[in-house]
Order: C-alpha cells, then sequence, then structure tokens
C-alpha cells in the first residue's frame, strides 16, 4: 500500500493495528475536537442548474416570431401556433412563447427569464449522440473530446479532486445529476466529477433510509446485498440525507411532471446547505418527427405537453426558490442537442435542425430576449435550418464568468478557445468566489518523510500575513508550535524534531488568515 493511501484511508479510523514498512501502527478514534477542527463553514457560492432537454427541440414553436408571422405559418401550416393563441411577453413585441408556457411568460414579464435567440454552433451535426456530446463536452464539430466543459471548470476550481475530498472546504458532492447516470458534461480531465441519482425515488430511499425491495429468491438475496453495499460506500450520502433533513417545507409542485420531481430534489439540497456548485436535471421526448401536434387543434399534442411541463416545472421551481430565501443564489439554463428544420414533415412532426433558443431563469438574469427572431422566407424548403446567431459556448462563458467569476485565463483552458461575453447576467452578480474553495485540494502543508521516525521537514505555504503551523496530537492537544508570526507570502520549509513524542498519528496545522488546512503524520518506531 502506498504511503498517501494508507494515510488517506486510515487516519482516523478505528482501533485497528496496520502495518508501514514492518512497522505496526495504531489508528485512534477520533475525537469531537477533531472533526470540530476540520469542518469549517464556509460561504455556500452560486448555482447553476442545468435542464436537458433531450431530443431535439423545436424552437420555432417554442419561441414564435409573431413580426413574421406569415412566412412562419406557411412553413409549418400543420403544426403551426394559431397566431391569436400566441402568449405575448413584456416589452417585446416582436416575439411570443407556446400557449402551453404560461409559467414561463409569467417569469420572464416579472423579470426572472431570458430568451438568448438561435444557439448552435458552426458546421453542426446533426446525430442525437454525437451532437449531445458537442454541448457537453464544448467542442467544436470536427473534434472529439473525452472531457465535459463542466468537469473542466470543476477541475480547475477544485483541484486534485478526488485527492483530499470530501474535507473542511466542499464536504459536499462537486455536482449531481439526477435523472440519469454521470454524462459527459460533468467528466473532468482525469474523472467524473459529478455524483448520480439516477432518479427521485433513488433520493427519497437515501434520505428515508428505505432499501428498494427485492424479490425473496437466491438471485433478490445478491441483489439486496449487492445494493447495501453500493450504498455503504456512496461517499456522499451522508451529506445528501443531512442536507435533505434540513428542508423539508417547500411549495408544491405539479404531480406527475418528472422534472418537477427533479427540480424540486435541487431546490431542497441547495436550501439544506449542499455546497454542491451544479445541478442537472433532464427530461426526453423531445424528438418529434410525427405527431408533434394535433390536426384538430395544434396547441395540444406531444410537444404541447412537453413544453408545458418544462414550464410548470420552472415556473415552481423558481416560485419554490423564492419561499426557501435562495433564489439570489441559483440561475437555470435549458439546452437540447439541437432544433428542428423550419419547414414541417407530412407526418405532423419536424426533422433533425439546426439551432435554436436557450432559455435563462433566476432573480439575477437580465431579462429580455437576446438577438433577433430567425429569418424566414417565403419559400422555404425542406432543407432549410435556422442558422446559429450565438455560439453555445458564449452562454457557458458568460455562466462562468458573470456566474462563477472564472479570471479570462481559465476560460481559455476550460473552453478551449475564447468566445464572447453575453449580457445575460447582472451586472454585480459576481461576488468574488470564495478562493477557499480553489486551496481545498492544495497541498498547503506536508511533511517529508512521511512516516518518519524520529525526523522529518515540514513545508507549508502561506498567502502572507499572520501565520500559524502547529503539531497536534489525536486527543486535539497542541504538541509543540512550529511557528507563529507575521510571513511575507511564500513557500517555506522547516525542520520538526519528534523526540520525546510517542509513536503514533499526529496532525500538521496550518492557520494564515481565513485559510486552514489540517494535514496527518505519522511517527513509527
Amino acid at each position: 500500500m502506498k504511503r498517501r493511501d494508507f494515510l488517506r484511508n486510515t487516519i482516523p479510523a478505528t482501533i485497528l493495528p496496520s502495518f508501514v514498512n514492518g512497522h505496526t501502527v495504531t489508528a485512534l478514534s477520533p475525537s469531537p475536537w477533531l472533526t470540530s477542527l476540520t469542518n469549517f463553514a464556509t460561504e455556500t457560492d452560486h448555482v447553476l442548474v442545468i435542464i436537458q432537454m433531450n431530443g431535439g427541440n423545436d424552437g420555432l414553436n417554442m419561441i414564435i416570431p409573431r413580426d413574421n408571422y406569415s412566412n412562419y405559418y406557411k412553413a409549418r401550416t400543420n403544426i403551426a401556433i394559431p397566431e391569436n393563441k400566441i402568449l405575448t411577453l413584456q416589452g417585446n413585441a416582436a416575439t411570443g412563447l407556446h400557449p402551453a408556457m404560461t409559467g414561463i411568460q409569467e417569469l420572464f414579464n416579472n423579470g426572472k427569464a431570458t430568451i438568448v435567440q438561435a444557439a448552435g454552433y458552426p458546421e453542426p451535426n446533426l446525430s442525437h449522440f454525437r451532437s449531445t456530446d458537442i454541448w457537453m463536452s464544448a467542442s467544436d464539430s470536427d473534434e472529439v473530446i473525452d472531457s465535459g466543459w463542466v468537469g473542466r471548470y470543476l477541475n480547475y476550481e477544485f483541484p486534485n479532486f478526488p485527492s483530499g475530498y470530501p474535507n473542511a472546504t466542499m464536504p459536499d458532492p462537486l455536482a449531481i445529476q439526477i435523472g440519469s447516470v454521470s454524462s459527459l458534461t460533468f467528466q473532468g480531465p482525469g474523472m467524473g466529477m459529478a455524483m448520480s441519482i439516477s432518479n427521485p425515488t433513488s433520493f427519497y430511499n437515501i434520505v428515508d433510509d428505505i432499501k428498494d425491495p427485492a424479490p425473496a429468491t437466491r438471485a433478490g438475496k445478491e441483489l439486496t446485498y449487492i445494493r447495501e453495499i453500493a450504498r455503504q460506500t456512496e461517499l456522499f450520502a451522508g451529506a445528501i440525507k443531512n442536507a435533505a433533513s434540513k428542508s423539508s417545507q417547500q411549495l408544491p409542485y405539479p404531480d406527475g411532471n418528472i422534472l418537477a420531481a427533479q427540480l424540486k430534489i435541487v431546490a431542497r439540497l441547495i436550501k439544506g446547505g449542499l455546497k454542491t456548485r451544479v445541478y442537472m436535471v433532464s427530461y426526453t421526448g423531445f424528438d418529434t418527427h410525427s405527431m408533434q401536434a394535433e390536426e384538430m387543434d395544434t396547441t395540444t399534442g406531444k410537444h404541447a405537453l412537453l413544453l408545458k411541463q418544462l414550464s410548470d416545472a420552472v415556473k415552481a421551481f423558481q416560485d419554490d426558490l423564492a419561499f426557501l430565501g435562495i433564489e439570489d443564489r441559483v440561475i437555470s439554463f435549458t439546452f437540447s442537442e439541437f432544433g428542428r428544420r423550419i419547414k414541417s414533415n407530412y407526418s405532423m412532426g419536424t426533422d433533425h435542425g439546426v439551432a435554436a433558443p436557450m432559455l435563462v431563469f433566476g432573480s439575477k438574469v437580465q431579462p429580455g430576449v437576446l438577438g433577433s427572431n430567425p429569418s424566414i422566407s417565403a419559400n422555404v424548403s425542406v432543407n432549410d435550418n435556422i442558422p446559429h446567431q450565438y455560439d453555445y459556448r458564449s452562454i457557458y462563458a458568460s455562466v462562468l464568468e458573470k456566474w462563477f467569476c472564472a479570471d479570462s485565463s481559465a476560460l481559455q483552458s476550460i473552453l478551449l478557445k475564447n468566445f464572447q461575453s453575453l449580457p445575460i447576467i447582472q451586472d454585480g452578480s459576481c461576488n468574488g468566489i470564495n478562493e477557499l474553495n480553489k486551496k481545498a485540494g492544495v497541498n498547503l502543508i506536508s511533511n517529508y518523510p512521511n512516516p518518519f521516525t524520529s525526523q522529518t521537514s515540514v513545508k507549508y505555504i502561506t498567502q502572507g500575513g499572520h501565520t500559524l503551523v502547529q503539531v497536534i496530537d489525536c486527543m486535539g492537544r497542541v504538541v509543540t508550535v512550529l511557528v507563529d508570526k507575521d510571513q511575507i507570502g511564500n513557500t517555506y520549509t522547516l525542520p520538526f524534531n519528534s523526540t520525546g513524542l510517542a509513536p503514533g498519528v499526529y496532525y500538521l496545522r496550518l492557520q494564515n488568515g481565513p485559510l486552514q488546512q489540517v494535514k496527518p503524520i505519522l511517527k513509527v518506531k
């Protein structure tokens, strides 16, 4: 076993004899003092909720061009929304919403929604799988990247993950995906950065300590055992349960709406104090090649139901965030892997297209419609598409810069190139993301060799100002103070002589302004 693995996996644990390089070691039970020492409260930062509309949403029937209605209607007579049924938007006479989206209309009119017209990318790919990968990885269409844009952002924000995590600064999942396994969006340069909750039932089973029933067979018993082991090894299940238990009072969400059920969980976890930075929820069904609308009433049908579920879920979520007092900390946006063609097909549906609008929600968005309605000619062919006005990665860049306060050099590495910043988030929303998160996985203090017999060198990094370095035993007692003075920001190394101390586990403790870090060290005979 590597020394670092031994230290990570055995300190502190239970009274259990172990061996390192032939030396007998006893790891002692943690004291309440040490638990409190490594449990510092830090400010919960901004949260992003990504809503995936899986299948390729028909943006032209969601955000409707009222200023060019005649050509819109001519291009898709069999599914077009009647002009007198289009929902109007306050302050924008040119654009309207599908009549099923009354909730989003209310959010928009109250200044809590932004429409970004025709988001897409150059050289679009019309495959569901490939285009989804492009959106999730933030890659060009002619390159394949095996990491996601959020994963790269989280790797920048929380370096060295998972080594040293969870810790006092970041005790919770970095990201949570609800409704499916963790997607490419959350894949970091080396590993996945998100926890997955497969469905709302799984969440409530964690919260209520309920096990899914298994059949009373030999295979059922084995399944029960496997599930139990999975629950025991889930690193963040305790944090999820703890956060959920703190916030059980919520406004009602619409029944039978899977997206609403997912967003309800997100609101509960945010209110419960979970420090998770990014959530992703999803629902499917937008691949509307046929029967997108009902023949007798085009305001109803498959697409109308999907848009109603989206609208009702987002409105309930925003209302709940306001009720819980946390709406100023949360923004959300929608995305779908592509839009649909301008012209409808003969099956009362639409085929794979290119660009489509994105919606951004929250009390801190800059409300309005960004961009112009798609240009639709009087003689649209079946191959005509809506060209993209905005590269979808500009929305990502704007969120990273103006919501998560990433600097320009970080944007370059996260999104792989420069993209324009869009006015979709209110000025001043970036409040200087807590730098402690960036230090969470950085080794600010360490020693070598470790384990050691009598002498070891302690290396630490101070940002400048008052610096305190202590050695503490497992009972929480200060054994010695190595540094207690103002220092210039730098990296320092000093010797530690442990003569007179019994073999066992000790802790190096660094305190430097708001930064604090505790690392275990091991003295052997």
